[in-house]
């Protein structure tokens, strides 16, 4: 059958007979749907090609098995990495430092030969685990770590309470440092807070928890932890600060010395009994708190503090060593991280009168009349101090007001205005009248607001007459009055001013001493010191004091007539509660705002200054020099005098004290502690 092509391209078949229309047609496809037919078989064809060559998804296990694996082997490769690099500088585990090793030692020796001050570590007797009184084991372990006996070294517990309360006081409030971690820090480490510090400490604890028993590690808590005062051990800080061994601890001596691991110097009860009972409390609360004694009982000890072994008046010579101290290290500037031993002119017997009048003088007067605050210091005719109290509680604070402070002197500085006349002629009996004065504009008044008339310089000067001493003053010249204060030891900037008699411009009180002295020895200068030789532990000799020629700063008849005034003013002056049962002589002094109230006077062996006031300069109650400040120097005076034979004033003039001249001191006594080897191995056979 014959078939047609079509211009289209179609091919015609067979026609059908009937209708004649051609039967199984084929109709070819056109370029575009043909290109695309052939495009899509293709990709079918590449899918089912990379379906064939891509291996089969592994399980999950296996994968997550897999990138475990790798990741535990960087973790271990970088844990040896840092491993290596925190034990670098760590110290010998085997033979860690002596505790304190790095520490110097200042002891202070008085003028007879007694230790007054040892500051730098001390130890005591090692302490078993078996001979330990369980009541400070459980003291320890109810403050510092109550699940001491069943963590690994570090107490996971305890770190993420530490953390989220750190967290919700916005800093660093709680630690969570182990027992075990606190001697490791202790033992091999420093105080430094890093994170470098941090993970050498928790890297230690391990090594401590797996080298030795929990009884051990106790054992060596106890025995190595640092308790303030140069204490360290539980044995050194129960003979430091109670007298006795750690082995008769009671209950609350127990919660005292565990208290202190968190502020050793803080709380060290010898200059801070105070905030040490109120921290033991605390620790009391926590052994009742974990079962270690009973409610009842805590709050029946809480009632009941210890016995500290060093008195109230014990502690105030700190005031005095420090002071020391610092001029020790100025004499010799290379002695910074030297032990020293240095020789003093203080006179305990002495320095223990002076802290009780002072303390009873504020504690009673002084508190009714608003004087918080007071300073004695007292010295040989020579300037050597034989006792200094520079405040009314160490441990309160450590400002020294005898040294440090400036204040006003009141008309105890008339001294150096009348001192100044009498060089220019001006005798005790000249007269003068008490009436308004006025200076370039200022007009001085007198205490009582009154004018009295009439008088003698005696007279005035005894009783304290402000209008005549700037007469006194603006006749014989201001410049001359200041180079007088200067020319006696008054270290401190004196402007010649109006008012300058009167005592506007500040002073320190040893300077005032001094002054004083250098009337009271017959007219010789009289600085201060303290300090008569500093040796080595060892006894080499590093300073000496050479004993210099007396100083001639004034002539004999002007001290002989200014003591004469000076004793008027204590026989029926302005000074008449400074009175005593022998001679002595003194001025009175007060601001007229009730702000500064001293006195200051001498018998024949020793002159004394004696200062109350507010460290804010909060005014006191009517307290004038010739009040509290001079009941104080009598009542220290009274019992620094105990034994001394009654003489009058100037009877050794020019003749300096022997009192305080130099003692050679042996140092055969002092113990050389030797060198242990093998710790660990010495202490855990």
């Amino acid at each position: 059958m014959a078939t047609n092509n079509n211009k289209d391209g179609t091919s015609n078949g067979r026609l059908d007979k009937r209708t004649g229309k051609p039967i199984g047609k084929t109709a070819r496809k056109s370029p575009a749907k043909k290109n695309a037919s052939l495009k899509k078989t293709s990709t079918a064809k590449n899918k089912k090609a990379s379906k064939a060559a891509k291996p089969p998804k592994k399980p999950l296990v296996k994968r997550l098995f897999y990138y475990g694996a790798t990741a535990g082997v960087w973790a271990f490769m970088l844990g040896l990495v840092l491993l290596a690099v925190l034990s670098i500088d760590l110290p010998d585990l085997d033979n860690p430092p002596q505790p304190g090793a790095g520490d110097t030692a200042v002891i202070v020796k008085a003028a007879n030969g007694a230790t007054l001050v040892r500051s730098g570590p001390s130890y005591g007797d090692w302490i078993p685990y078996d001979e330990t009184p369980p009541v400070l084991i459980n003291a320890f372990l109810a403050v510092e770590d109550r699940h001491f006996f069943s963590h690994p070294g570090i107490d996971f517990r305890g770190l993420i309470r530490a953390v989220f309360a750190n967290i919700a006081a916005g800093g660093v409030r709680a630690g969570g440092s182990t027992l075990t971690q606190q001697l490791a820090k202790n033992l091999f480490l420093t105080n430094q807070r890093t994170l470098k510090r941090k993970a050498q400490e928790l890297l230690l604890a391990f090594w401590l928890e797996q080298k030795f028993t929990k009884r051990q590690i106790l054992t060596l808590y106890l025995n190595r932890m640092y308790f303030g005062g140069g204490a360290y051990g539980i044995d050194a800080a129960s003979r430091k600060y109670f007298g006795h061994s750690a082995r008769e601890l009671s209950i609350a001596e127990s919660a005292t010395i565990a208290g202190l691991v968190k502020a050793p110097s803080r709380y060290a009860p010898h200059i801070n009994p105070e905030g040490a009972w109120k921290r033991a409390k605390i620790v009391l609360g926590t052994m009742s708190a974990s079962g270690a004694i009973t409610p009842e009982a805590a709050e029946k000890i809480k009632g009941q503090p210890p016995r500290i072994k060093q008195a109230a008046a014990g502690r105030n010579v700190r005031f005095y060593t420090d002071w020391l101290e610092s001029r020790a290290r100025s004499l010799l500037p290379g002695s910074r991280g030297v032990s020293l031993i240095i020789y003093s002119t203080l006179d305990p017997s002495v320095q223990r009168a002076a802290a009780m009048a002072l303390n009873r003088g504020l504690s009673g007067e002084g508190k009714k009349k608003n004087a918080g605050e007071g300073a004695i210091v007292a010295i040989d005719h020579d300037g050597a101090v034989r006792a200094m109290v520079g405040g009314s509680d160490y441990a309160k604070t450590q400002y020294n007001r005898a040294v440090q402070a400036l204040r006003q002197p009141g008309s105890a500085f008339k001294l150096f205005a009348y001192l100044a006349a009498m060089e220019s002629g001006l005798t005790p009996s000249d007269r003068y009248t008490d009436r308004k004065v006025t200076v370039d504009g200022w007009s001085p008044k007198n205490y009582n607001g009154k004018f009295n008339g009439d008088m003698s310089a005696r007279e005035a000067f005894a009783r304290s007459i402000n209008t005549i001493a700037v007469q006194i003053s603006e006749k014989v010249g201001r410049p001359r009055v200041a180079a007088m204060a200067k020319r006696l030891g008054i270290s401190t900037h004196v402007a010649p001013l109006a008012s300058l008699p009167l005592g506007t411009e500040e002073v320190k009180l040893i300077d005032l001493a001094s002054a004083y002295a250098a009337v009271a020895n017959g007219g010789h200068l009289a600085p201060a010191y303290a300090i008569v030789e500093i040796t080595l532990l060892e006894g080499e000799v590093l300073y000496r004091r050479t004993p210099h020629p007396p100083i001639a700063v004034l002539a004999y008849p002007t001290v002989k007539s200014m003591t004469e005034m000076l004793t008027s003013v204590v026989k029926w002056g302005s000074g008449k509660n400074a009175a005593i049962d022998r001679p002595a002589a003194g001025k009175s002094g007060a601001t007229q705002n009730n702000r500064d109230a001293v006195f200051v006077g001498f018998t024949s062996d020793m002159t004394a200054a004696v200062w109350v006031g507010n460290d804010d300069n909060a005014p006191m109650q009517h307290v004038t020099g010739g009040g509290l400040p001079a009941r104080i120097w009598a009542d220290f005076m009274l019992e620094a005098h105990v034994g001394q034979p009654v003489r009058p004033l100037l009877a050794d003039a020019g003749i300096y004290s022997a009192a305080a001249s130099f003692r050679q001191s042996s140092t055969d006594g002092l113990r050389q502690k030797k060198k242990k080897k093998g710790f660990f191995e010495r202490l855990f056979k």
